[in-house]
C-alpha cells in the first residue's frame, strides 16, 4: 500500500494562508483547508503506525489551525503550520514526538518540552552524579548525523542547590532537553519523508531510554513505579 504524502498544494495553502491571514479570506477558501486538513491528517496517523512498530503511542494529538491570541500582541487569527504531537504510552516511557509542517519552516522535534519541577530536578541531580552515559550518545556520530545538538532554554547560572562550576553544569542548567531536525520544502515533498521521519524518531530511542530510566528510579537505582 502507497504512503500518504505531504504534497505541493498543502504547502501553496499555507503560503496563501500566511500572505492573507484574515477571516474573510479564511472563509472563502475554508473548502480547500479541509481538503488539506484531511491529507495531513491521514500523514500524520501513518506516522503514528509507524512510531508504533517500534514505540508504544498512547495518543496523537494533531494541533488546531486557530491561533489563541488572547494574550498575544499578535492578532492574526490562523497558523500557517499543521502540526501533531505524540504521546508515548504509559509511566515508563518518557518524552514524546512533534512533526511540524510550514513551507520553509518544517521540522520534527523529541525529547523534553517541559519537565515538571521534580522531573527537571530528578535529570540535574543525575547529571550532578555522572553524565557519561548521557554524553556517550549524545555524541555518537550517527546520532549527531540525525538529531544534532541538544537544544532548548537553560539558565545563564546554576540552578539553586548546584555548583557552577560542576563539570556536568552545562547538562544542569538547561531547563529543556530538545532535539530538532529541520526539513527543505523539496524534502517534504518527497515520498521518502514519512520514512525519513520514522528513522530519525528510531534514533532518538537510546536517549529516550536513558532518560526514561532516569525519571523512573531515585540515585540509588530503585525503581519508583512499584
Amino acid at each position: 500500500m502507497s504512503q500518504t504524502v505531504i504534497t505541493k498544494n498543502t504547502l501553496d495553502f499555507l503560503n496563501q494562508l500566511k500572505k492573507n491571514n484574515n477571516r474573510d479570506w479564511f472563509e472563502d477558501n475554508k473548502k480547500r483547508f479541509k481538503e488539506q486538513q484531511v491529507g495531513v491528517k491521514k500523514f500524520f496517523q501513518e506516522v503514528m503506525e509507524k512510531l508504533n512498530t517500534h514505540d508504544k503511542i498512547e495518543r496523537m494529538k494533531m494541533f488546531r489551525i486557530y491561533r489563541d491570541i488572547r494574550f498575544s500582541k499578535d492578532k492574526t487569527p490562523y497558523k500557517f503550520n499543521f502540526s501533531a504531537s505524540y504521546t508515548r504510552m504509559g509511566a515508563e516511557r518518557r518524552g514524546g514526538y512533534y512533526v511540524h509542517i510550514q513551507p520553509e519552516g518544517s521540522f520534527i522535534a523529541t525529547g523534553f518540552w517541559n519537565p515538571e519541577k521534580e522531573d527537571l530536578h530528578r535529570i540535574r541531580k543525575e547529571f550532578e552524579v555522572d553524565a557519561i552515559e548521557f554524553r556517550s550518545i549524545m555524541e555518537n556520530h550517527d546520532f549527531q548525523k540525525i538529531w544534532g545538538n541538544l537544544e532548548g532554554e537553560e539558565l545563564k547560572t546554576a540552578p539553586k542547590g548546584f555548583d557552577k562550576e560542576d563539570p556536568n553544569i552545562d547538562l544542569i542548567r538547561r531547563k529543556q532537553y530538545i532535539f530538532m531536525r529541520k526539513f527543505t520544502d523539496q524534502e517534504v515533498l518527497s515520498p521518502n519523508f514519512l520514512d525519513t521521519i520514522n528513522e530519525s524518531f528510531m534514533a532518538i530511542r537510546p536517549f529516550f531510554d536513558l532518560m526514561s530510566n532516569i525519571l523512573t528510579t531515585d540515585l540509588n537505582g530503585e525503581s519508583l513505579l512499584d
